[in-house]
């Protein structure tokens, strides 16, 4: 081990060093302990001054090797000392050349270090700094033995080659080291009592790229290390390069472990940082390491531990500057350490021991509470489209994959699957607006967002507040020819018992419903005014603000624009339309701002003997609503909306399942993807982007499955429901007994085409399942709060489908995938209307027109012959632009009409005859 090249993450061990600041001599002294420290206790400072790292244990646990600079040396030079501090260290090395990496033989007689003495007594030149940061890899480093106090020194090692960094296996007393000898930086195993003829020396690694640092476990069974591994291409042409001249440029280091024999080797972290000195638990199943991970400038290393798979990431140091080297002592009751805390003087590190304390690991509760506050902090803003907030969300996830062990599996090797999404609508400068030819001032005027750009002018007809509904005895266009005019209409529903009934006047008052309704009439355009009717003697309520400009996440991306331009209008420069003649003009142009937003995506390969095809996808979303707008179910509050339940529950009990079974990865048959979804509040963006075209590796037609978790953060009563059961008829067996075991009423029932990421990949022919934990009076509100959460009952959620995804991973049975036949009527509310039995894309793919997931077995649409893929684009003799159109039509449509549907599907156009089925709030 070297410990420039350890600290060199960017800079010299010296130069990092006296980055540290002595304590004021007027201030008392910190605390050798930070508060947040759990895992130590009684802490012990072992050196006071110079440089003092690398610090062994002897195999009784009573002394520590270690390597020092300190007067009268130049450069480190090996000392052994008492572990309790009763003694002064004891030199080892020769004080000539330069010394690394000492440690204890197996029965504690002796002591194995590596020095260049007998190249000379001086210290070796420092590299050349013209090449950039390099370390030198030099060669005339042997491995030496002596006795404790020095005496009776042997070479074990004699070749022109690098020899370093040995540890000592405890059961035998073979050498682990690191070695030049074969060309590249490799682990080598030589035999206890090992002389210099190196005859029995065993290679263990032989891929391209750093490996050292390397210790046994107590069973000497395994091994850990740290390595680079340049990637094909310049990155390894310059490692090579450098090597040949004796340095290497420090690069990214991950942890790695294999059997003692080199066999079976395989990365434990995927930090992407410096990570180095691994040691094990006595278990052999947790490692302690030191990294600069979560540092952007990579000065500040702390020590960490992480389970063998690569779950269970924990930091357990949190003092400034460095912190590295850990190891326990043989019994695991102490640790040593090295440090900059504590210093008397800028520039030192000294040796530290402290008692460990195990203690109970991390609450799985705490963990995912941390999660859901994180996400649903006011500073994510919503975690709305084009918010940094989501943006930061997406770091975020990726960052805690990393910590629970999960392998990036997006785009690139990257944890990113990126897709466009509309943001932001802008009025351009060339939209304009005349009244009876005089130009009408910008402030009292709005585009529509979902107006068309475009220009018209002609005659002004009123027509009332707009609205058609026969079923309230309603017609504002009754003896009223708008046709090829522009129609003026009142905002809002007028008062009056008709409007009162559920949902009427939201339904009616909708002015994207209205310009459907005028465009239906014939007119070219639309003026909305807020000028309500009101009744002689009575005052009119106070003018509600223009509707601002802006894309509401409501809005999906298959809602297009209206076709004919449409403004709201100020009261006082519009209330004169409503009487006598006027004529207008209007010029809309509109510029519609797309953003690339990115579906978090990780996995968990399968780790078992006997691989199983296909893979299971465990989901939730991490986007929300931002400030509200249409999709806010407090429409007044233009105020931060976190989602602490929609879906910050969802996606904390995701990263919960990737910790679950990242530990259980040796036990999987079927790789495991962990997604989290953007774009759902949008009209599933996120997850149609992702069907449609998958991350390299994930194949739709290989899906076992689709779990999604959809608020999952308000358990009450134990009752879960398990919503889209009927996708798979196996899944009542399967689901039952784990909800039974993990004490959960589970409700199943429900196909799988509801309101969120499940639907595309039903739509896709995947079974699949939704859990919910429930709606509730937050829902879509500024409320929804993360303090209003049930962290324990999330995390059972979290371990309920960890367990059934554990399950299918080793099930060697596929689902039985069921399409559902159109649903019988229910009599409620929504049934007003008609269905096709069509399952809508709500990404839409820029057309005009509704483009068609999926239809409905034995649905209307099927019976038709539509099918996925196909462009709906008129229905029943009225264009379809979006899929408000669509909507619009089937409201007045009745079930057993008949009406023509046209659809393009390729570069064809058909016309087929529909009959309406029944609507239950489907399309």
């Amino acid at each position: 081990m070297k410990v420039r090249f350890i600290f060199a993450f960017p800079l010299l061990l010296s130069a990092f060093l006296l980055m540290g600041a002595a304590a004021p001599e007027n201030r008392a002294p910190a605390p050798l302990l930070d508060a947040r420290e759990t895992h130590l206790a009684d802490a012990v400072q072992l050196t006071d001054g110079g440089e003092n790292a690398e610090a062994y244990w002897s195999p009784d646990g009573r002394q520590l090797s270690f390597q020092t600079t300190r007067p009268p040396f130049a450069c480190d030079q090996i000392f052994r000392m008492p572990a309790d501090g009763s003694g002064p260290p004891v030199q080892v090395s020769t004080g000539k050349g330069r010394t690394t990496c000492a440690y204890f033989t197996s029965d504690g007689g002796r002591i194995l270090y590596s020095s260049t003495h007998q190249a000379g007594a001086a210290c070796p030149p420092p590299p050349d700094r013209s090449k950039g940061y390099v370390w030198p890899v030099d060669p005339d480093f042997e491995i030496w033995s002596a006795l404790p106090d020095g005496s009776d020194l042997r070479r074990l090692t004699e070749n022109k080659a690098y020899d370093a960094e040995s540890t000592v296996c405890p059961v035998d007393g073979s050498v682990i080291f690191t070695s030049t000898r074969d060309g590249d930086l490799d682990l080598y195993r030589m035999p206890s009592g090992m002389t210099a003829d190196g005859k029995a020396v065993t290679r263990l690694t032989n891929t391209p790229g750093y490996d050292g640092g390397a210790f046994f476990s107590n069973d000497c069974k395994k091994i850990v290390w740290r390595a680079s591994r340049p990637a094909a291409g310049t990155e390894l042409e310059d490692y090579q390069r450098l090597l040949a001249q004796g340095l290497v440029r420090p690069s990214k280091l991950e942890i790695w472990v294999a059997g003692a024999d080199g066999s079976d080797a395989r990365q434990v972290t995927n930090l992407g940082a410096a990570s180095f000195a691994p040691s094990f638990f006595p278990s052999g199943d947790r490692i302690l390491f030191s990294t600069n991970y979560g540092d952007p400038k990579g000065r500040e290393f702390e020590i960490w531990a992480v389970n063998v798979d690569g779950s269970g990431l924990e930091r357990i140091t949190w003092s400034p500057g460095f912190d590295g080297f850990p190891l326990l002592s043989p019994d695991g009751t102490r640790l040593a350490f090295s440090s900059n805390r504590h210093q008397s003087a800028p520039g030192e590190t000294n040796v530290f021991v402290a008692k460990w304390v195990e203690g109970p690991k991390t609450a799985a509760v705490e963990r995912y509470m941390e999660d859901v506050r994180w996400l649903a902090d006011d500073a994510r803003e919503g975690r709305g489209i084009g918010t940094r907030g989501l943006e930061e969300a997406s770091r975020y996830l990726e960052r805690r994959f990393r910590e629970a062990g999960v392998e990036p599996a997006g785009q690139d090797g990257t944890f990113f699957h990126r897709f466009d999404a509309p943001v932001a609508v802008e009025s351009k400068a060339g939209t304009a607006m005349t009244l009876d030819r005089e130009p009408v001032a910008r402030a009292e005027y709005e585009p529509a967002s979902f107006s068309a750009s475009s220009k018209v002018e002609g005659d002004v007809v009123a027509a009332g507040y707009g609205i058609t509904a026969p079923d309230l005895g309603v017609d504002d266009y009754k003896g009223i020819d708008v046709r090829g005019k522009i129609v003026a209409i009142r905002r809002f529903t007028p008062s009056g018992s008709a409007f009162e009934k559920e949902d009427a006047e939201r339904r009616y008052g909708d002015l994207r419903y209205k310009t459907f309704n005028a465009r239906e009439h014939g007119a070219i355009g639309v003026i909305v005014v807020d000028a309500p009717l009101v009744e002689e003697g009575k005052e009119a309520p106070s003018e509600a603000p223009l509707p601002a400009l802006r894309l509401d996440s409501g809005l999906t991306a298959a809602a297009g624009d209206a076709g004919i331009p449409v403004v709201t209008l100020s009261r006082a420069a519009g209330s004169a339309l409503f009487q006598g003649p006027h004529k207008a003009s209007l010029t809309v142009e509109l510029e519609h701002r797309h953003e690339t937003l990115a579906n978090v995506v990780g996995v968990i390969r399968a780790g078992a003997p006997g691989r199983l095809p296909g893979a299971i996808v465990v989901g939730a979303h991490y986007d929300h609503i931002g400030l509200g707008g249409a999709s806010s179910l407090s429409p007044d509050a233009h105020e931060t909306h976190n989602g602490a339940d929609d879906n910050a529950s969802g996606t904390a009990a995701l990263l919960e399942v990737g910790r679950l079974l990242a530990g259980r990865r040796d036990h999987l048959r079927r790789d495991v993807y962990l997604i989290a979804f953007s774009g759902e509040e949008m009209g599933v963006l996120g997850s149609t982007a992702l069907t449609r075209k998958p991350p390299a590796g994930l194949e739709m037609k290989d899906l076992v499955a689709m779990f999604n978790m959809d608020m999952v953060g308000r358990l009450r009563g134990n009752a879960l429901s398990v919503l889209g059961a009927e996708s798979a008829e196996e899944w009542h067996g399967i689901v039952d007994p784990v909800c039974e075991r993990a004490g959960l009423a589970c409700s199943l029932g429900g196909d799988g085409y509801g309101p969120s990421d499940q639907y595309p990949f039903y739509a896709a022919g995947v079974p699949v399942l939704h859990f919910f934990t429930g709606v509730h009076e937050d829902y879509h509100k500024p409320t929804d709060d993360a303090d209003k959460v049930n962290g324990e009952g999330g995390v059972r959620v979290a371990a309920l489908v960890a367990e059934l995804t554990e399950g299918l991973a080793v099930r060697p049975e596929r689902l039985a995938y069921k399409s559902l036949p159109a649903p019988a009527p229910r009599g409620d509310t929504r049934s007003m209307g008609a269905s096709l039995g069509t399952v809508p894309d709500y990404a839409g793919d820029g057309r005009p027109g509704v483009l068609l997931s999926g239809v409905r077995a034995g649905s209307a649409a099927e019976q038709a012959g539509l099918q996925r893929g196909d462009l709906l684009v008129e229905l029943g003799g009225t264009p379809i632009r979006d899929i408000n159109d669509f909507m619009f039509v089937l409201r007045r449509a009745k079930p057993g009409e008949k009406a023509a549907a046209v659809v393009l599907r390729g570069e064809e156009r058909l016309a087929v005859e529909v009959t309406y089925g029944v609507s239950r709030g489907m399309r």
